[in-house]
């Protein structure tokens, strides 16, 4: 246990960060779940509007260091890729 009285708020900032960290890693799976279930209806402009809403949330969760960026850019990139294909099958 913390002895000290910076190591005590050390521990109560690493919970309220973490807390913080996880309900934004949360929020953004939802926003790229929303994504893969208009892309898998088939409904390109759907599909493209979610993309369009969760793309800022995606960079959010990447600025504020949740996520990597270029993890950030490989889903945002198939998602997109995904998202043109529907109009080819």
């Amino acid at each position: 246990m913390a002895n000290t009285a910076s190591a005590r708020k050390r521990i109560r900032q690493t919970a309220t960060r973490t807390e913080r960290n996880t309900a934004r890693k949360s929020r953004m799976r939802t926003f790229v779940k929303k994504v893969e279930t208009a892309i898998a209806s088939g409904d390109k402009t759907a599909a493209a509007d979610a993309l369009r809403a969760a793309q800022p949330e995606m960079q959010r969760a990447a600025g504020k260091g949740v996520t990597h960026h270029n993890t950030v850019a490989r889903k945002l990139s198939r998602l997109s890729a995904r998202i043109k294909a529907i109009a080819t099958v």
